[in-house]
């Protein structure tokens, strides 16, 4: 698959090419929302930063995949005092 005008020593700049072509409709659609906010985001991205942190022991990626879903879902640690 070739870009059009790209260089052919260069497969970086046909990657990208290609990439902005196929995100073209969700890069204009950010100028159509000029207030758009990434706040949430990127407090979601912090999150998973710390945990990651904390999670360098995890072997297994299933298990590191429900404790990042566990730790931003908000969820509390608490102990059962009644069965």
């Amino acid at each position: 698959l070739a870009v059009k005008g790209a260089t052919p020593g260069c497969p970086e700049l046909a990657t990208l090419g290609r990439t902005l072509k196929r995100r073209m409709s969700d890069i204009l659609a950010f100028f159509d929302h000029p207030h758009g906010a990434n706040g949430p985001t990127e407090a979601v991205n912090g999150r998973l930063e710390t945990l990651r942190g904390i999670a360098l022991g995890f072997r297994n990626l299933d298990n590191y995949i429900t404790r990042s879903l566990l730790h931003t879902g908000g969820f509390k640690h608490a102990i059962q005092t009644h069965l």
